[in-house]
């Protein structure tokens, strides 16, 4: 009988060899599932993750990882080339460090030598707001700092911007202004904008105009405060609290790069 007839005595060839034994209560003829010999693609696990992308899409999220570490890397140099003691690094690329680290990521410590506040800082501005008739009228002062402070109790996630825009924005602007808020260097007009911007969302986001009013102006001040000494000190300060009030800043339309 020709081997590929269907009778019993043909041989089964390699079909048999991977079905394995037949057990004593299967009947004869079942079938038997067939084992996957060692080294079958199909019998390995699938990829995941970034193995399981095509080469050339690795290729690509590897280099986007790198850029990624390369980019953390540089801003902690910056960072800490900042924050660390004047030095040769620090001579040579200075202009280079402040332009990297203005405004947004400015520190007010320095490395080896932290200078802690020992004064209650609050921001305060008023606005005046044209109604829809004409009007204008002046709010009364908004405790913009003490707004930050309530929404950062109770929460143990406070976000950055709660903890750090408003307070970082009046510490650049000081920092670029005499005590007559006069600016004194080139980064004044850059301070007065960024302090300006926030202020005038923060009124926006407060319905400070009304449903119909528009912010003319905004004047923004603060209002400082000595931290108490502790009991066991014997260290005397006042507790008057001492103002510093800027001028009136008019509100450009946003096609002018304003806020309104």
């Amino acid at each position: 009988m020709d081997a590929y007839d269907g009778g019993s005595d043909a041989p089964q060839g390699r079909s048999d060899a991977l079905r394995g034994p037949r057990t004593s209560d299967e009947p004869e003829g079942a079938p038997v599932p067939t084992t996957p010999p060692d080294g079958d693609p199909a019998a390995r696990e699938p990829r995941t993750g970034v193995a399981a992308l095509s080469p050339r899409y690795q290729v690509g999220a590897a280099l986007a990882l790198a850029v990624v570490a390369v980019a953390v890397c540089v801003h902690i140099g910056m960072v800490f080339l900042h924050v660390a003691p004047s030095n040769t690094v620090t001579k040579a690329h200075g202009e280079a460090i402040d332009d990297w680290i203005y405004p947004e990521f400015e520190q007010n410590w320095k490395l080896f030598a932290p200078n802690p506040l020992q004064q209650n800082i609050a921001v305060q501005v008023r606005a005046e707001v044209r109604a829809e008739d004409g009007v204008t009228r002046t709010t009364g002062w908004y405790d913009l700092s003490a707004q930050d402070g309530r929404e950062i109790d109770g929460n143990l996630v406070p976000s950055h911007t709660q903890q750090n825009e408003l307070r970082r924005a009046w510490d650049f602007f000081t920092s670029t202004h005499g005590s007559d808020n006069r600016s004194t260097g080139l980064r004044g007009a850059l301070s007065e904008t960024y302090l300006r911007r926030i202020v005038v969302l923060r009124l926006e986001r407060g319905g400070a105009a009304g449903p119909d009013g528009v912010v003319e102006r905004v004047q923004v001040r603060s209002r400082s405060t000595n931290v108490i000494p502790p009991k066991w000190s014997n260290e005397k300060v006042s507790l008057k609290p001492m103002y510093r009030t800027l001028s009136w800043w008019s509100v450009p339309d946003e096609a002018e790069g304003g806020a309104r």
